[in-house]
This record gives C-alpha cells, sequence and structure tokens, in this order.
C-alpha cells in the first residue's frame, strides 16, 4: 500500500463517523419534512394520502398561520433592536467607565443566559401574576384598590402578552452580547480615546465615531445570531410561560408547526409550515 492511499483511508474512516451521523440525523430526517408536506398524514398512524400543494394552499388561507408569522418578525424585530442597544451600551459602561462592582455586575448580568427556559419562565410567570405577581403589587401602589379589583393580565391579554415575553428575552440575552461586546472594546487601543479627549470630544462623540465604527464587524455578526436565537427562544419561552395563548396571540411559527403536527394530528400540514418558513 502507497503512502497515498494509506492517508486517504485514513482521512476516510476519521470523516466517515461524521459523515453517517450528518446523513442519519440531518439529511435523511430533512428530506422526509419534505416529502411529507405533500401528503395529508396524521402523526399517530402510518398511512398517508399525497395531497400535492394544498397543504402549501391552505397556508396563506390559515389567518393562524399569518398571525403567528406576523408574531415571529414583531419578536425578532424588537428583540433585536432593544437587546442591541442595550447590551452595547451596558458593554459600554463596564467597560470604559470606572466604578466600584464592575465585576459585580459583569457576573449578575451574565447570569440570566446560564439559566434554563424552564426557570426563565417560572420566574418571569410568578412576576407577571395578575394577583400576587411583584409587578403588579409594584404597581398597584400606585393604582390603589383599583389595582387590586382590576389586575393587570399580562400573560392573558392580546395586546400585552407578546410585549411580556419580549422583556423575558431581552433579560435572558443581554449578558450573553453585553460580554461579546465588551471583548471587542477591550481590543480597542486606548491612545485613540485619549487623543480624541485632547480635541475636545465628548464621551457620546467618541461612542459613536471611535467604539461604535471599531467593533462594527463584531455587531453584524451578532445580528446574525439575534435572528437564530430568537426563533428558538421565542418557541420554548412561548410555549413553556403562554402556549401561544390567548387565543394564539404570543404564538410564533414553530409553536404552530408543532401544535398542527403533534396536537391537532396534521403532521403533514405541520411539516409543510415548517418547510414554507
Amino acid at each position: 500500500m502507497t503512502k497515498k492511499k494509506a492517508e486517504r483511508r485514513f482521512v476516510f474512516w476519521c470523516l466517515a463517523p461524521a459523515v453517517l451521523l450528518v446523513t442519519l440525523f440531518i439529511a435523511i430526517p430533512t428530506i422526509d419534512v419534505f416529502r411529507t408536506a405533500f401528503y395529508q398524514k396524521s402523526n399517530f398512524v402510518s398511512e398517508e394520502t399525497f395531497a400535492g400543494l394544498f397543504n402549501f394552499k391552505l397556508l396563506f388561507q390559515d389567518p393562524r398561520f399569518i398571525e403567528s408569522m406576523q408574531n415571529s418578525i414583531l419578536y425578532v424585530v424588537l428583540i433585536t433592536i432593544l437587546t442591541l442597544i442595550l447590551a452595547v451600551l451596558f458593554a459600554t459602561l463596564l467597560t470604559r467607565e470606572n466604578f466600584k462592582g464592575k465585576n459585580f455586575f459583569r457576573v449578575i448580568f451574565y447570569i440570566p443566559n446560564i439559566l434554563s427556559v424552564v426557570v426563565i419562565s417560572a420566574i418571569f410567570s410568578a412576576i407577571y401574576d395578575p394577583n400576587q405577581g411583584l409587578l403588579n403589587s409594584f404597581l398597584n401602589l400606585f393604582r390603589g384598590a383599583k389595582g387590586a379589583e382590576d389586575p393587570i393580565l399580562w400573560l392573558g391579554d392580546q395586546k400585552l402578552v407578546i410585549y411580556s415575553i419580549v422583556i423575558a428575552m431581552i433579560w435572558q440575552a443581554i449578558g450573553y452580547y453585553m460580554v461579546m461586546y465588551m471583548a471587542s472594546m477591550a481590543n480597542v487601543s486606548e491612545s485613540l480615546y485619549e487623543s480624541a479627549s485632547l480635541e475636545g470630544a465628548g464621551k457620546i462623540y467618541q461612542f459613536f465615531t471611535i467604539t461604535i465604527p471599531l467593533i462594527w464587524t463584531n455587531i453584524r455578526t451578532t445580528l446574525t445570531f439575534f435572528v437564530i436565537s430568537t426563533i428558538n427562544m421565542s418557541f420554548l419561552l412561548v410555549t413553556a410561560m403562554t402556549s401561544g395563548g390567548p387565543d394564539g396571540a404570543s404564538s410564533v411559527f414553530l409553536s404552530y408547526m408543532y401544535q398542527e403536527a403533534y396536537t391537532n394530528s396534521s403532521y403533514g400540514y405541520g411539516m409543510a409550515i415548517g418547510v414554507s418558513v
């Protein structure tokens, strides 16, 4: 056996386990999802009927699907913008400003990121509890007797539920992105800020002309992370906190897909939702 053949065989056996796992757990299931989207099928039985494009036509006539897509877009836009602004702000304060307890605040801000979705949903469900929740108890100090008689249903009001979940998701995500931006800011030369100060530039001007341009590559990269993590976390938090309620007001396309595929026994339609999105 030549040396070249031995090297090829070695590379083959190194790659074979990874290729096998990708094929079994990613490629084949993905192909099956696309195939099942063209069938009417229940997840409880093996029988299936070819339906062609029927599932896809039904999608755009389904108001619940359209509402879930609108909600998903709203989650992504709100959480991306607000988390980006707050993460950059806190990273700047903890990097550029000198005050006691900076390391303590770094740890405090990062703790939510290591908590599980179940813990986060439990914390905010308790905060939003209409009768004994911390938020309503605080607001009742200003609302008086009216607050106790007519509590605010943070997770039960169709107009408030999305924003209530958005706050929970922002609280969970800020620490992670703050640490990433702090790492980028630490690489910015202090001499640039000193030169700007000597020229009479204030801290706000320095922030927009020095800090933001020099960490923009990192910010641009994290924008992709924002979208991916928001899609995943919105499904998990919505499922844990509201199950898509009230009346679908907080549902996202992943929760609606799961509901159709595994709760309403419309497996083929659920797969069509996944393929379309």
